[in-house]
């Protein structure tokens, strides 16, 4: 069977730590991350503002840059488990209650975002290290039902790609 694929990237700066590495990822540190998000149809769209496409990549761009951009460029990516990370974060006076109510909110929606934190910065907490690999699940389950539904059902994602630097790659399909 014939598949038609098409790819869309976007480019964030955000900071993070794997806090169990045994070596430099340990500390904090950034990347400038390239995520892909490449989606497949077995058929184009045949009337509409998307006829003869699989999605619009000005779709695609928005809902990338709504759910992964927004909340995490130019922002930290933490594990809701790395309480010296959180309590660095944590806003005066914060302290135990702020860090509970992020993981509460983590446990419940799956990712929380605050710069309710000590030098009023972007915070992404995730209920995971913040590996190239867990970021690639994480942002494909949160862009697959926007994909299908700004596609009309045409489009689904096959694939998300996140790169860390230029020479290191992680993916992420179903299946």
């Amino acid at each position: 069977m014939s598949t038609y694929r098409v790819r869309r990237r976007i480019e964030i700066d955000a900071g993070h730590r794997i806090m169990t590495h045994g070596s430099k990822c340990r500390n904090l540190h950034g990347h400038r991350y390239v995520v892909e998000a490449e989606c497949e149809a077995s058929h184009l769209h045949d009337s509409g503002e998307q006829t003869d496409m699989v999605v619009d990549f000005g779709f695609l761009k928005d809902e990338m840059m709504r759910l992964i951009d927004a909340p995490c460029d130019h922002g930290f990516i933490a594990a809701a488990a790395d309480a010296e990370l959180l309590a660095l974060f944590a806003p005066e006076g914060g302290g135990t209650a702020w860090i509970e109510a992020i993981r509460a909110e983590v446990a419940t929606k799956g990712a929380a975002l605050t710069s309710n934190t000590k030098m009023g910065t972007k915070l992404y907490v995730v209920p995971f290290q913040p590996t190239a690999e867990c970021l690639a699940k994480h942002w494909f389950e949160v862009l697959s039902e926007p994909v299908t539904r700004r596609s009309e059902s045409t489009a689904r994602l096959v694939a998300m790609r996140v790169w860390e630097t230029p020479n290191c790659m992680a993916e992420y399909g179903p299946g």
